[in-house]
């Protein structure tokens, strides 16, 4: 059970604490409680159901951001073998925000040589020091240009591009700003357009705004279930379109920021299901999706040149818009 729980999980971790305490009970004692556990964990997995299926944009934005919700370096851990963390842009700073490094993901035949990937990704932090170190997940400028350097090296050695998207946006502090911050942003979509091997992106999480983006353009781009992707935040748009904090779950709604709506309007090209109750519940299972997409998409990019890789890019979001527009 995840130690914190959203206000609609709350049901949930009620049932949940019963069948603890009785597991508990079990052990210490003579009695056999096994029927009225199990009877306990059908209840509980049909509350998930019937919970789930009904979730509205706000709620799904706030599973995004799930304290319990796997980063960027979880995935990582499960996924790849041989994984070597790169750090710094080679001009100012290790942004820890932004993690990136080359490894292996191992296929499930046996016989298949793994395949190497290059992965970047945001990583907002765990604890509290953590998540100060990190910036609790929004890159500098020096993030964005760690990237661009292991993007390029990426496309050197011909190794596929793996991206993690999970920020609430890009920092906006005073000296984020004077070192440039816009511009590292644009550089970082301009190499991810340009580079010649297969970049898939996957939002895992929350991604927000342009700092989101840097990492987004790729030639399949796939959400978990249960994240968003939007140019502002709920709470955001509800303060300035609304001037109003309290209409943030209307803000979410219309915002259309869930895997389903984006689906829908041609953004994203395709859904990773996750773990009943979401990928906080069982971080296995979410990753056992998102490994099985890679190495598919891979697979798939693989068998074309370079350069129609970098033209198919260019030429899917140019047409992102028109699309949309009809």
């Amino acid at each position: 059970m995840a130690a914190y729980l959203l206000d609609f999980e709350k049901p949930i971790g009620e049932i949940e604490n019963k069948i603890e305490e009785l597991k508990t009970f079990n052990i210490s004692s003579t009695a056999n409680a096994d029927e009225e556990i199990k009877s306990l964990e059908l209840k509980r997995d049909k509350l998930i159901h019937e919970i789930f299926k009904n979730l509205n944009s706000w709620q799904i934005a706030q599973l995004s951001r799930h304290p319990s919700r796997p980063h960027t370096l979880d995935y990582i851990d499960i996924i790849t073998d041989n994984f070597i963390e790169m750090h710094g842009d080679r001009a100012f700073m290790d942004d820890r925000a932004v993690v990136g490094g080359f490894g292996f993901i191992k296929k499930d035949n046996a016989a298949s040589k793994p395949q190497r990937v290059l992965v970047v990704g945001h990583q907002k932090g765990r604890t509290t020091k953590d998540k100060m170190q990190r910036n609790f997940g929004m890159p500098n400028p020096e993030g964005y240009r760690k990237a661009q350097r292991l993007f390029k090296l990426a496309e050197k050695y011909l190794i596929p591009v793996v991206t993690f998207i999970d920020t609430p946006g890009a920092y906006p502090g005073l000296g984020a700003e004077e070192r440039g911050q816009s511009e590292a942003i644009a550089r970082s979509i301009y190499t991810l357009l340009n580079i010649k091997v297969p970049v898939i992106a996957i939002i895992i999480g929350e991604g927000g705004s342009g700092g989101a983006l840097a990492f987004g353009v790729a030639d399949k781009v796939f959400m978990l279930e249960y994240s968003m992707y939007s140019v502002i935040s709920p709470e955001g748009c509800a303060s300035i379109l609304y001037k109003d904090i309290s209409k943030t779950e209307e803000a979410a709604n219309a915002l259309k920021l869930t895997s389903k709506d984006l689906l829908g309007m041609g953004i994203i090209d395709g859904i990773i299901q996750e773990p009943p109750g979401g990928a906080h519940r069982d971080k296995f299972y979410a990753a056992a999706g998102l490994k099985n997409v890679i190495l598919e998409t891979i697979n798939d990019l693989q068998n074309k040149k370079p350069d129609i890789i970098r033209e198919e890019r260019i030429k899917k979001w140019i047409n992102i818009d028109r699309v949309n527009k009809g």
